[in-house]
């Protein structure tokens, strides 16, 4: 059939990305049976790059048609996100990015592992499913490896940072092996086919490994680990929805992000004389490590967490949000070895057949202190991540598809997640001091990532108001060694996530940024919307209809809130 508005363009577009990648039906909740993996090759990359190319033409065609559909909110929202969203992808396209997509956290090498905790393993037929796509593991990660080869060929090569660490993640994996540990419990009737399977695929693992060590490290020497204006100006566009490139967009959020460190700096130091009279920050919080409350054991903190969000949920139904009953099951879980150090979230499926799920990452550890957990779950399950996410999928259908999965902008997304930390300590929630320590402990790294990854990416300079270290370098470059001592200086994080913290921004150019300008947007929407209703605004009713319009991009964001 033809599509006639905006948002059959987009689900149709959905359907083919589907096709095409595997990966994101399995996300969504679709085509169970599949088995299949993506084709990460160059030529699976240019047959991405075409379906952009087809979809975009037909959604023009399809306006030029009928531009009434844009007087539908809904229609012209779609229409817009579509178009961004696609004309983002294809300039990174273009500008050869798959070619060199591998970093600690968002890469093939990632997201081909990570889909088999998103597969259902209740009957033998699921377990069937698992062995025949981990079967094709080696064919995709061969195809991988032929994209990071002909990025080399044409001078697209990632920094020595990246490939060294992922190297060492590869190794964890294979000191299980992973996927052999995977199947393990499967059903004895298919545990022969799984365990063929699971050889071939840890053998996949340890080939990759082998050639980013051997062959593609030695190429990769002397490469920069700053992308520069313009590949940084393309990335930042595909995580926030928005061209901060043009004009003094990104200068601006640095100096911005520079006044929030600044700002919250000051709020850490009234909450640190709280929990130790005399303490700087980061005394107060290496206290709270060593001697405040903490759960012991991995089972037991993954039960701890559970708590917390059902109890979140308990207390915000009917209070501050009207949620459906899909939407109040979110599960804990443990992240498996070799995860990057930061907790993440995986959204439920469209049909709520998988709940969404927060993980978190144990880095070896058995003792978890609660000063700093208590923010980040907020964060990653409720009133964060799950809310948003799982409203997205329940209102779906009145939507689109696209519009509440594929069609995800980073900066909208986790800039809800920011808000939802805010939001539960304007309500009282951290009432104790190391867990408002803790909160604000979240707020400064946001912060901080929006001053060192543009810093560093584009060579701007060290403030001339800043502090400790950095005193010394004020009107100098940002460099990695910079970013870091000024990250130990300002976060109470272990040393082992603020190093797998400075790799992630070196290799994911313009993520970081989008938690705090997300969360402006969410703020500076929110603050609008009291102005406009003034007695009548009521923030229940604003925080059900923002989270029901599915995702918009920072160019639309904040006016879009304000209208609510």
């Amino acid at each position: 059939m033809t599509p006639t508005t905006a948002r059959q363009v987009a689900d149709r577009y959905v359907d083919a990305v589907c096709d095409l990648d595997p990966l994101v039906a399995t996300s969504l909740g679709t085509r169970p049976g599949d088995d299949r993996l993506p084709d990460p090759s160059p030529a699976g990359l240019e047959a991405e790059a075409a379906l952009t190319r087809e979809t975009l033409a037909e959604l023009d065609r399809v306006l030029a048609a009928d531009p009434s559909l844009t007087d539908d909110p809904i229609e012209r929202n779609c229409a817009r996100l579509l178009r961004e969203r696609l004309g983002a992808e294809l300039a990174a396209h273009e500008s050869g990015e798959g070619l060199r997509a591998l970093s600690n956290l968002f890469s093939p090498v990632h997201s081909i592992r990570q889909v088999f905790s998103l597969m259902p393993t209740v009957t033998e037929e699921d377990w069937s499913v698992i062995a025949r796509r981990m079967a094709r593991v080696p064919t995709a990660y061969q195809g991988f490896r032929e994209s990071l080869e002909e990025g080399a060929r044409r001078g697209l090569l990632v920094a020595p940072r990246q490939v060294r660490t992922v190297v060492a993640q590869l190794d964890e994996w294979l000191a299980g092996p992973y996927f052999a540990g995977f199947v393990a419990t499967g059903p004895e009737a298919v545990r022969a086919e799984l365990a063929t399977s699971a050889a071939a695929a840890d053998a996949a693992v340890a080939a990759m490994r082998d050639f980013l060590r051997d062959v593609y490290a030695p190429l990769a020497e002397g490469t920069s680990d700053a992308v520069g204006r313009e590949r940084y100006a393309t990335a930042a566009r595909r995580w926030t929805g928005s061209d901060l490139g043009a004009g003094t967009g990104l200068e601006e959020a640095y100096a911005w992000g520079w006044s929030e460190h600044r700002r919250i700096l000051a709020e850490q130091r009234i909450e640190a004389e709280k929990v130790l009279p005399g303490a700087t920050p980061m005394e107060a919080m290496r206290w709270l490590a060593t001697f405040g409350p903490a759960v012991e054991g991995v089972e037991e903190v993954r039960a701890r967490l559970q708590s917390m969000m059902d109890e979140a949920i308990a207390a915000m139904d009917g209070t501050h949000f009207d949620l459906a009953e899909p939407v109040r099951r979110v599960e804990a879980m443990i992240a498996p070895p070799g995860s990057a150090a930061a907790p993440y979230y995986t959204r439920p499926a469209q049909d709520f057949s998988r709940p969404g799920r927060t993980w978190l990452p144990t880095l070896g550890r058995t003792r978890f202190p609660l000063w700093d957990l208590v923010s980040i779950w907020y964060h990653e399950g409720v009133p964060g991540h799950h809310l948003q996410l799982a409203q997205w999928a329940y209102v779906s259908a009145q939507l689109s598809t696209y519009q509440t999965s594929l069609g995800s902008v980073g900066a909208n997304v986790e800039g809800w997640a920011l808000y939802a930390e805010r939001l539960m300590d304007e309500l009282g929630y951290f009432s104790d001091p190391g867990e408002r320590l803790g909160y604000l402990d979240a707020q400064q790294l946001r912060s901080v990532r929006v001053v060192i990854d543009i810093g560093m990416h584009l060579g701007l300079p060290v403030p001339d108001d800043a502090e400790g270290s950095l005193a010394a370098f004020r009107g100098e470059p940002w460099t990695p060694e910079l970013a870091r001592a000024f990250l130990g200086e300002n976060s109470g994080a272990g040393l082992a996530f603020l190093d797998s913290e400075l790799v992630r921004y070196l290799g994911i150019p313009g993520q970081a940024i989008s938690y705090k300008l997300g969360e402006r947007a969410w703020l500076e929407g929110r603050e609008a919307a009291r102005q406009a209703k003034g007695a009548d605004f009521d923030l229940k009713a604003w925080h059900m209809a923002a989270l029901s319009q599915g995702s918009l991009g920072l160019d639309d964001l904040a006016a879009e809130l304000a209208q609510l």
